[in-house]
This record gives structure tokens, sequence and C-alpha cells, in this order.
């Protein structure tokens, strides 16, 4: 299960810098276009639209997966292991079902625009609006799987509640530089 993860954080973190690359290029290139030619590519603009579209909902996906989003845990770390196991299954049903809502939502935005096309690239706006179905899947599952971890492995409870303040981060950083600096002397 390690492996499989692995290989699809890979995918994903490829399919998120090969948008970003193209709407480097596409963007870079019709300001070239239309600063020195007077011209430009007219469906360039919307694709890279699109293109962000996608970038920020898969990053959203990326972030759940490594524990990144913003949070306040202040209340949560001061809990006993048994009610913060409590507290993070709860928040994470929640969440599933904000995925839920997403999916339904996305799928029926999705239906209706199916006929609809985009005005410079003529692609079916269905395109845009599934984004938020994957979003919803691949969030679901990271959740659902985060669920379990904790209730079947107790202990999990640590590893996956752990979040770190920002004096915390300042300290292991600069103990991080020292011992960097102690081996490289």
């Amino acid at each position: 299960m390690g492996k499989l993860t692995a290989w699809l954080d890979q995918v994903l973190n490829v399919i998120m810098a090969i948008f970003m690359a193209a709407m480097a290029i596409f963007t870079f290139g019709n300001v070239i276009l239309r600063y020195a030619f007077d011209s430009g590519i007219t469906w360039s603009e919307e694709l890279s639209r699109f293109l962000f579209v996608y970038l920020v909902f898969l990053g959203a996906v990326a972030a759940l997966k490594e524990k990144q989003h913003l949070g306040v845990d202040s209340l949560v770390k001061r809990l006993p292991a048994p009610l913060k196991r409590f507290v993070y299954v709860l928040s994470h049903l929640l969440m599933l079902i904000t995925m839920v809502l997403v999916g339904d939502g996305s799928w029926r935005m999705t239906l209706m625009s199916i006929d609809t096309q985009a005005p410079a690239t003529g692609m079916s706006l269905a395109f845009v609006y599934g984004i938020g179905i994957i979003t919803s899947i691949c969030m679901g599952l990271i959740l659902l799987s985060n669920i379990i971890r904790v209730i079947v492995d107790k202990s999990s409870i640590e590893k996956l509640a752990k979040t770190l303040d920002s004096e915390e981060e300042i300290k292991l950083e600069r103990s991080r530089l020292q011992t960097a600096e102690g081996v490289e002397t």
C-alpha cells in the first residue's frame, strides 16, 4: 500500500508540474506575441485559466495528503489521547460530508455543462467542473484512510494529528541548521 501511495504522490506531483509549466509557457508566449508581434493566441489565456483551476484543486488534494492545510489545534493539542482521537474522527467525518456535498454539486454542474462550450477553446465546460468530482473522490479517500487508521491503530493519532506551532518550526529549523553546520565543519 505504501508503494501505491508513493506512486500516486509522484503522479500527482508530475501532473501539477506539467500544468504549471504549461500555464507559464502559454502565458509567457502570449505576452511575447502581444508585445513583440501585436498578436496572440486566443485560446492560451482560457486554457491557462482552466489549468490554474485544476492546479488549485489538485494542490488542495496534495496539501490534505501532507497535512498542510491550515487548522486551529490549540484546544485539541491539550486533550488526552482518547478524546483527541474522537475529535479527530469527528472533524474528518465533517470534512467527509463536505466532500460528498462538493462531489454532488460538481457532478450536477458537470452534467449541466456537458453541452456548453468555452468560447475560445471550444472545450466542454464539463472539463472545468469535473475537477470537483476528482478532488472530492481523492480527498474523501484520504479522509477515510485517516479515519480508519486512527480507529484501528490507537497510537497513530499522535502522528496523524501532529502539528507544529510557528515557534516550534523555527526551533526545529535552527537545530537542523546547527546540525548541518556541525557536519560540514
